[in-house]
């Protein structure tokens, strides 16, 4: 993977979304989305904190200044109501077998937004963003087995299971996919 760096995310729209750079206005609603308990029960199973929060912030949008890649904040396109965060990063997972190198995929919608197809909406431009970008071949994902929605949503936009491993002492589901361009 070769990307330069930039200083700022591109914005990418679809139908229904825009995908666009995290600014420090978001802290709010991303202190909120991370807080909800239905939002973080595949992912630790507790609230973030504030400083975690705030960390997650700082850390996607440094993502795109060090690295030329990061997360999205998912807003709807008609009201501007943020929906959630979509993206790539490299996280220098401690987990085996490791993934460092490869771009891994991650999203997180809002509750009040569930069932509406928007993760695959953005999930969608977002790998559509890194087919065009990265040199890369493949792109990966980990889901917690009993995340059903997250699966489906993994599978929809092209992931495919490549093994079962554990991250921070919980079962994940390891999802790879390939870059048709690459």
């Amino acid at each position: 993977m070769s990307i330069s760096s930039h200083s700022a995310a591109p914005t990418l729209e679809t139908e229904r979304l825009v995908l666009r750079m995290h600014g420090i206005a978001d802290f709010t609603e991303s202190l909120a989305l991370w807080r909800d308990p239905e939002v973080t029960r595949f992912l630790g199973g507790r609230p973030f904190t504030r400083e975690e929060i705030w960390a997650r912030l700082v850390r996607y949008v440094g993502h795109w200044a060090l690295l030329g890649f990061g997360y999205w904040a998912v807003e709807e396109k008609t009201t501007g109501r943020f929906l959630g965060e979509v993206g790539f990063a490299d996280f220098k997972r401690h987990i085996e077998p490791s993934f460092d190198g490869l771009p891994e995929v991650g999203w997180m919608i809002a509750p009040h937004a569930h069932g509406k197809g928007y993760a695959t909406e953005a999930v969608r431009a977002a790998i559509a963003w890194g087919d065009a970008h990265f040199e890369g071949e493949r792109t990966v994902c980990i889901v917690a087995p009993e995340n059903r929605p997250s699966i489906r949503v993994a599978e929809k936009c092209g992931y495919r299971e490549l093994l079962r491993t554990t991250y921070k002492d919980n079962p994940m589901i390891m999802f790879a996919r390939d870059n048709p361009g690459a």
